[in-house]
């Protein structure tokens, strides 16, 4: 079964660490972790988001398309990035959640895909 591990953090926390102290524990805690995945795996997909302010959102109303720079609502964590596992059950899922770094400050939503069977 497939899992979205959808990753939620504060960009002001992220915004915290420079280009060169981000270089120096990516490949300890989030290189680490794909390889492990792809080890495992499970990994079929994962990136990064670009900052919330290079969004776009896109509503259809009464027939009428409207776009607006950045995000849809104002929440306190934003969609950061993703991991698209390939798993037996939501059990394995969440244990590949908790080895996501950012659940120490942000949140991991995990969420199956949907399946037009039932």
């Amino acid at each position: 079964m497939k899992y979205m591990l959808l990753m939620y953090w504060d960009e002001n926390v992220m915004s915290k660490f420079t280009p060169e102290e981000y270089q120096a524990i990516a490949p300890e805690v989030w290189f680490s972790l794909e390889r492990d995945m792809k080890s495992a795996g499970v990994l079929v997909a994962n990136n990064g988001l670009s900052p919330i302010a290079n969004s776009t959102t896109l509503r259809i109303r009464e027939g009428q398309t409207l776009t607006t720079d950045g995000p849809f609502a104002e929440t306190h964590e934003q969609l950061g990035g993703f991991y698209l596992i390939d798993v037996p059950n939501l059990d394995e899922a969440l244990q590949w959640a908790k080895k996501i770094p950012s659940a120490r400050y942000g949140s991991i939503e995990i969420r199956p895909l949907w399946s037009a069977q039932a």
